[in-house]
C-alpha cells in the first residue's frame, strides 16, 4: 500500500491530468472559425477535428486497463500525458486540415489512455474507504471541462491566439509528469493477462461506430446513409463482440463483472442519467447564442454556473452518502437532478438571467452527487485482479453515454424544426429537448432503486456507522 502521502497526492495529479483532458476535447468549439481561417479551410471541415478525437478516445479506451496492467500504471499515465502534450504541439504547428486532423486523432490516443488509467491509480493507491473522498474529486473535470471549455476557447481566441489553446497544455502536462513521477506509485498486476486483439477490433469498432455515430447524427455534418453505415457497424460490431467475450477468457472489456448488482447498476444506471447531463453542453449555448442572441463567451459564463454548483456539492457529497446510503442518494437524486435539466426548458424569453442561472446553479450542485455516487460505486464490488477491467468499461460506457445524449438532443431538435415546418432554430425548438432528455435520466431511477439497502456500505462506511449507533 502506498504510503498516505502519495495517497493523498494521486487524486489531486489525476484531477489535474483529467481536467486537461476534458477541457480540451471542448475548448476549440469557439475557435473553429479562427483556426479555419488560418490554416485555410472552412469551419464545416474542421468540425472533423473534434469528431476524429471523440473517435480516437472512443477506439483506445478499451485498451487502457490491459496496457496499464501490463507495463505499470504509473507508466502509462506519463506516456498518455506526453501524448496527449506531442499532440497539442502538432495541433499548434498546424498549417493544413490533413495536420490539424492527424494530431487531435494522436491527442486523442493519449486521452484515451489518461483518463481510465488515472482512475486506476486512484482506485488502486487508496483504500475503499476513502474512495469516496478521492473520487469525488475526479467528478468535477468531467464536469468543468466540457463547460468552462468554449468560454476559455473565445477569450483566447479573442484576445490571445488559436495556437495558445494547445500550448497552455505544454507546461501544464509537463507538470503533470513531474508530479506523476515523484507521487504516484508504480503499480503492476502481479499476472498480467493476454491481449485480446479480436475484442480490441471489435470494441474498437462498436464503441467507435456508435459514439461517432451518435455524435455527428442530427448534425448534417456527413450524409445520413453514412451516419446510417456508422451506427450500424458499431451495432453488429457490438453483437460480435458479446459473442466473442463470452468465450474469451480475458477479454478486453469484461462483461461478466455486470453480474455484480453496483457495478451493474453504475453502467447502465450511470448511462441513462448521462444523457441529459452530455445534453446540457450541446444544446444550451446554442439555446443561448441562437435563440437569446449572446456571445460565445456571453453564453458560456452563464453555463459555467453550473459549474460552480458542481465545486459547491464537492465538500458535501461525502457526508451526504455516508448519511443517506447510495442507494437512497442515487435512487431520489437522479430524479431531481432530472428536474433541473427539465428547468431548462423554462429559458425563453423574458425570463430573467438570474433565474436561469438559479436553475443552473443548483442543477450543477444535484449533478455532482449524483456522479461521485454512480462512479465510486461501480468499484464497491471489485476485486483488485479485475480493477483494470473495469475502469476501462466505466470509461468506455461513460463516452457512449454523452455521445448518445448530444445525438437524441440534436434529434429532438431537429424533430421540433420539422414539425413547424422550419429551418430556422429559435427559442421555442428547445424545450421539447430538455424535457426529453431529463425524462431519459430520470429512467435511471428505474435501475438504481433495484439496488439492495446496504449497496456500497463498504465504501461509504455506513454500515459500520450504523452498527455503532445500534450499539
Amino acid at each position: 500500500m502506498p504510503s498516505n502521502e502519495n495517497g493523498r497526492a494521486a487524486p489531486l495529479i489525476v484531477a489535474v491530468s483529467l481536467f486537461m483532458e476534458n477541457m480540451d476535447s471542448t475548448v476549440i468549439a469557439t475557435s473553429l472559425p479562427a483556426i479555419a481561417r488560418d490554416i485555410g479551410t472552412n469551419p464545416l471541415a474542421l468540425k472533423l477535428a473534434v469528431t476524429s478525437y471523440l473517435l480516437s478516445l472512443a477506439i483506445f479506451i478499451p485498451a487502457s486497463g490491459w496496457t496499464a496492467d501490463r507495463f505499470g500504471a504509473r507508466n502509462v499515465f506519463r506516456l498518455a500525458i506526453t501524448v496527449f502534450v506531442l499532440g497539442s504541439i502538432g495541433c499548434a504547428l498546424s498549417h493544413s486540415l490533413e495536420d490539424f486532423v492527424a494530431a487531435r486523432i494522436f491527442q486523442g490516443m493519449g486521452g484515451a489512455m489518461m483518463t481510465p488509467v488515472g482512475r486506476l491509480i486512484v482506485v488502486r493507491s487508496i483504500e475503499k474507504e476513502r474512495l469516496l473522498n478521492a473520487m469525488s474529486l475526479l467528478t468535477i473535470p468531467a464536469l468543468i471541462g466540457p463547460i468552462c471549455g468554449p468560454p476559455l476557447g473565445g477569450f483566447i481566441t479573442t484576445y490571445a491566439s488559436w495556437h495558445w489553446i494547445f500550448i497552455i497544455n505544454v507546461p501544464i502536462g509537463l507538470l503533470g509528469i513531474a508530479l506523476a513521477t515523484r507521487f504516484i506509485p508504480d503499480i503492476h498486476a502481479e499476472y498480467p493477462y493476454p491481449f485480446d486483439l479480436p475484442g480490441f477490433i471489435l470494441s474498437g469498432l462498436a464503441i467507435g461506430g456508435l459514439a461517432f455515430g451518435l455524435s455527428v447524427a442530427g448534425l448534417e455534418f456527413l450524409p445520413n446513409s453514412v451516419v446510417a453505415a456508422l451506427l450500424g457497424v458499431g451495432a453488429i460490431s457490438g453483437v460480435a463482440y458479446v459473442m466473442h467475450a463470452r468465450r474469451t477468457p480475458n477479454p478486453i472489456l469484461d462483461l461478466s463483472l455486470l453480474k455484480l448488482p453496483t457495478f451493474r447498476a453504475s453502467i447502465f444506471g450511470g448511462f441513462m442519467f448521462r444523457l441529459g447531463v452530455g445534453a446540457i453542453p450541446f444544446l444550451l449555448p446554442l439555446l443561448l447564442q441562437i435563440g437569446f442572441g449572446l456571445s460565445p463567451f456571453q453564453s458560456g459564463l452563464i453555463t459555467f454556473t453550473s459549474a460552480l454548483g458542481s465545486m459547491f456539492m464537492k465538500a458535501a457529497a461525502t457526508t451526504v452518502i455516508k448519511q443517506l446510503g447510495y442507494r437512497n442518494v442515487l435512487l431520489y437524486n437522479s430524479l431531481v437532478s432530472a428536474m433541473f435539466v427539465a428547468g431548462c426548458a423554462s429559458f425563453i424569453h423574458g425570463m430573467p438571467f438570474w433565474a436561469m442561472i438559479a436553475i443552473l446553479l443548483v442543477g450543477g450542485f444535484f449533478r455532482s452527487l449524483e456522479f461521485t455516487s454512480v462512479n465510486t460505486i461501480a468499484y464497491a464490488e471489485i476485486e483488485a485482479p479485475v480493477m483494470s477491467r473495469a475502469t476501462s468499461m466505466v470509461a468506455a460506457f461513460q463516452q457512449l453515454s454523452l455521445s448518445t445524449g448530444v445525438a437524441v438532443g440534436a434529434l429532438i431538435v431537429e424533430l421540433t424544426l420539422q414539425f413547424r415546418h422550419s429551418s430556422a432554430m429559435g427559442v421555442n425548438d428547445f424545450p421539447p429537448a430538455f424535457l426529453a432528455v431529463s425524462l431519459l435520466s430520470a429512467a435511471a431511477a428505474l435501475i438504481f432503486m433495484q439496488l439492495p439497502l446496504d449497496a456500497g456500505a463498504e465504501l461509504s462506511g455506513r454500515r459500520a456507522a450504523q452498527a455503532g449507533r445500534d450499539r
